[in-house]
């Protein structure tokens, strides 16, 4: 990880974490799952930083004990992953009690869906596809985070220590059985986006047209639709599984108004915005694996989707 020696004037010092952002914001985003959340931990790891004696030492970890700091990046972000820890820890509970499955916050990158604020301050890894964020939720907080900050954000097995409290060799086990965990579980995506951009496109014009039998083409056998109302909206409770189930489930929405979809990049990938009535109804992340759709996250929670602002047509 580069990162710069000595910062010791505040202008500066606001420069550099400026730059760092974006990164820390990702960092704390692919622990957390939520673009507020992540806001939150960045900024309190900002004042913290701003509060901290910072001095010339050589290393920053033994200089953070005496209160000061040598190497400002890599103090941001062993103390971003730190809080992120924390809040995710005791989000677990909350989770456990949200009314039909939690689905992560999507991130859209299309300035035109976008309202003026987030997503050119959050560096994204092109892995936080949101049904690689659906299985990160099924790991146990400190292997996430051994996970993420070593395998996605090239962290050392000391440094994820610092973060999760707990030895290198500790660590190293921790993202072990997250690798396991993660290989048995996560999809696949087609490496080709233009290939995936059609397959998503075909899905929108096969929902749209009410066409059961292009729909049932489109979708694998053992799809899965999960979908994220929060108790807020009406949504599926509980997972849907099966290319039959699921097809009548996407064209049976389609009796309560008029619905419109509109293209967009949903963490990166090709997805779709989806409009009810001009209303925004839904932002759903499709994951594509030889030509057919494998899963279906719809995120539906309007709190989750404060930031998706215009009405559009496929």
């Amino acid at each position: 990880m580069s990162r710069p020696q000595y910062v010791n004037d505040h202008d500066d010092l606001a420069a550099e974490f400026d730059a760092l952002r974006p990164r820390l914001v990702g960092v704390a985003y692919a622990l957390l799952g939520s673009v507020d959340e992540a806001e939150d931990v960045v900024q309190d790891a900002w004042l913290r930083l701003r509060t901290a004696n910072r001095g010339r030492g050589s290393d920053w970890e033994t200089h953070e004990e005496s209160g000061e700091i040598r190497d400002v990046t890599g103090w941001l972000v062993v103390t971003v992953s730190r809080l992120a820890l924390d809040v995710l820890r005791s989000a677990r509970h909350r989770r456990e009690e949200y009314v039909g499955p939690w689905l992560p916050e999507p991130i859209l990158t299309d300035p035109v869906l976008t309202a003026p604020d987030p997503a050119d301050r959050v560096t994204l890894d092109e892995s936080m596809n949101l049904a690689m964020l659906v299985v990160l939720e099924s790991l146990s907080p400190a292997e996430r985070t051994a996970f993420v900050l070593h395998d996605v954000f090239g962290l050392s097995f000391a440094e994820v220590g610092e973060a999760v409290g707990r030895t290198a060799g500790a660590c190293r086990q921790l993202a072990t059985r997250a690798r396991r965990h993660i290989a048995s579980r996560a999809p696949r995506f087609d490496v080709d986006p233009s290939a995936h951009r059609r397959t998503v496109s075909a899905f929108a014009g096969a929902c749209l047209g009410g066409d059961m039998n292009a729909l049932l083409a489109l979708l694998d056998p053992d799809v899965v639709l999960r979908s994220d109302g929060g108790g807020v909206v009406s949504a599926a409770r509980r997972p849907i599984v099966g290319a039959d189930k699921v097809a009548r489930f996407c064209l049976g929405v389609n009796r309560f108004g008029t619905l419109t979809m509109t293209d967009a990049l949903v963490n990166g990938w090709p997805g779709l915005v989806r409009f009810r009535d001009g209303r925004l109804a839904g932002v759903m992340a499709l994951t594509v694996a030889d030509g057919r759709i494998t899963a279906i996250d719809s995120v539906m929670n309007p709190e989750k989707l404060a930031r998706v602002s215009r009405t559009g047509n496929l």
